[in-house]
């Protein structure tokens, strides 16, 4: 029989016979998923059979379901049916949800994932939180913020006279606060292993903080202070569940220099290693730790001695997310040795616009309040309070 000799009538007739002389082969009764039922109908010997088969077939598919064109190519997955006396073999090709069963699976969003913890994603902890090794990545906020103060270190002064400035410099009160912060993630897997659903991470940070004069035109517009900050930070992630719904989520270790970068009597400098770890009620709040331990110097090359008396030894941070759009921070410097000093900064940022992704836009609104010692090098031993307030990006 060729393909010129049938007829409606005669696949119609022919699906009739299927129907009530093969019941075990129509789509109504077969026990396989109907994305491959198209594949029974390869098994029919006679041109008319395997045809209506395949008529059948497609009239059963979803109205979005497509057959791809007829074609004289051969690829794995497609069936033929020969067309009789004219020996001429065309392709069916088989439907897109069978073809997406060989196609490799759609890589997960990593770091940008939504559906994981905002701690898991910024440390990486997950295996599906991986956004790869020696790729840019946003640490602290990048920002730029107009900052008023309620009296500026025109004169720094050291515990070593030879890092004391001998005369004053008419800065301003209000300046500019600029930060940069970038890391990357050297190596991950390094304990935990490649078959762990979790992830250790080795990272490189570098974190900038400038305050600019810009409001001075009379000293030429200088930047007051500039604090470098390089520091190597390995992760490890912890899996405790605690009361309440928190987990406990990271440890970690880190070397970490500091430096203002001038000559003296305005050199400022020290290098300190620290441990810290991490907490989350999921989604809405966070609790980070820091403690610290100043690596020793010489008398002579210390440019500010006791400085951890001043900026302290330990940091706690506490994070609350509390909608969407909104987020509150308060961050706690101590001493630890009962002297008082030490600092307090409460922050307020607020989501602005959309992402690019249609996601959660990193843009936000910025607003601070720091009180005490240490906002920059150069005031380790200087106490102020300033208000910011300008605009950050978040993790990129």
């Amino acid at each position: 029989m060729t393909l010129s000799s049938l007829t409606p009538r005669r696949i119609a007739l022919a699906v009739a016979a299927l129907c009530t002389a093969t019941p075990s082969l129509t789509f109504a009764q077969q026990d396989m998923a109907p994305a491959n039922a198209w594949r029974q109908c390869t098994a029919y010997p006679d041109d008319a059979s395997r045809l209506a088969c395949f008529d059948l077939w497609a009239r059963e598919q979803p109205a979005e379901s497509t057959i791809g064109p007829l074609t004289k190519e051969t690829t794995p997955n497609a069936a033929t049916a020969s067309s009789g006396d004219s020996g001429t073999t065309v392709q069916l090709r088989p439907p897109a949800a069978v073809v997406a069963e060989t196609e490799a699976p759609i890589p997960n969003g990593g770091c940008r994932d939504a559906a994981f913890s905002e701690v898991s994603r910024f440390w990486e902890l997950e295996d599906n939180t991986d956004c790869g090794t020696f790729s840019f990545r946003g640490y602290r906020p990048v920002s730029v913020m107009f900052a008023a103060g309620n009296t500026v270190n025109r004169q720094p002064t050291s515990g070593n006279p030879v890092n004391s400035a001998s005369s004053e410099t008419n800065y301003n009160k209000q300046e500019m606060r600029l930060q940069l912060s970038v890391r990357t993630k050297l190596a991950s897997g390094l304990l935990t292993g490649s078959d762990s659903k979790y992830r250790d991470s080795l990272w490189l940070g570098y974190s900038q903080q400038s305050y600019w004069q810009l409001f001075s035109s009379d000293i030429s517009r200088p930047f007051r202070n500039t604090d470098h900050e390089p520091e190597v930070v390995y992760v490890y992630p912890t899996t405790a569940e605690l009361p309440f719904g928190w987990r406990w989520r990271y440890s970690g270790v880190g070397l970490v220099h500091q430096s203002n970068g001038q000559s003296d009597p305005l050199s400022r400098s020290w290098n300190r290693y620290y441990l810290m770890t991490g907490f989350e009620l999921p989604y809405r709040m966070t609790v980070d730790a820091r403690i610290w331990k100043r690596i020793n110097e010489s008398a002579e090359k210390d440019n500010n001695p006791n400085i951890q008396d001043y900026i302290g030894r330990s940091e706690l941070r506490l994070g609350w997310h509390v909608n969407q759009r909104n987020w509150l921070g308060l961050t706690a410097r101590g001493s630890l040795n009962g002297h008082g000093k030490g600092s307090g900064r409460v922050e307020w940022m607020h989501t602005l616009g959309e992402g690019w992704m249609g996601g959660k836009s990193n843009l936000r609104l910025h607003a601070s309040v720091f009180s005490g010692y240490g906002d920059s090098l150069i005031d380790y031993n200087y106490k102020r309070t300033v208000f910011s307030v300008g605009f950050s990006l978040l993790d990129f």
